[in-house]
C-alpha cells in the first residue's frame, strides 16, 4: 500500500491537485484553481500562447498493481470542453486523457503543437 493510498479520500484529491498545478507550471501554463469544492473544472490552466483549458484533475484508482482509469466526465463537463487530467498515485505522473473522439478541443490544439515542437527539439538534440 502507497502512502497516498493511506491518506482519506478528500485529502487525495487535494494531494492530485497540488502535483496537477507543479506539472502544468513546468509546462509553462499558468495556473488558476477553484476556490470552492463544487463545480465542473478544478482549475483553470493558460498556456504560454494565452490558450485557455478548463481542468478536472482525477486520482486513477489502485486495484493491485493495475491502475484503473474509470472516472468519466459528465455531460455538463464535456459541453463546457474541460479536458481531465489523471494522476497515477503509484508514480505520481499526470497525463491528460481524450473523452473527446476527434473533436478538437483548446487543449487538442496545444498538445498537437507542443508534441510537434518537442519531436523537433528531441530531433535537434539526438533524443
Amino acid at each position: 500500500m502507497t502512502d497516498l493510498e493511506k491518506v482519506n479520500r478528500s485529502r487525495k484529491g487535494d494531494f492530485a491537485e497540488y502535483y496537477a498545478v507543479t506539472w502544468l507550471w513546468d509546462q509553462g501554463f499558468e495556473v488558476f484553481q477553484n476556490c470552492g469544492c463544487s463545480g465542473p473544472v478544478d482549475m483553470v490552466a493558460m498556456s504560454p500562447e494565452g490558450d485557455i483549458i478548463l481542468i478536472d484533475v482525477k486520482t486513477m484508482t489502485t486495484n493491485g498493481d493495475k491502475i484503473n482509469n474509470t472516472n468519466k466526465l459528465k455531460p455538463e463537463q464535456l459541453e463546457l470542453g474541460v479536458q481531465k487530467l489523471a494522476f497515477n498515485p503509484i508514480t505520481r505522473e499526470l497525463f491528460f486523457v481524450n473523452h473527446y473522439n476527434g473533436y478538437e478541443t483548446t487543449y487538442t490544439r496545444y498538445r498537437d503543437k507542443q508534441q510537434s515542437q518537442l519531436d523537433l527539439d528531441c530531433s535537434d538534440a539526438g533524443c
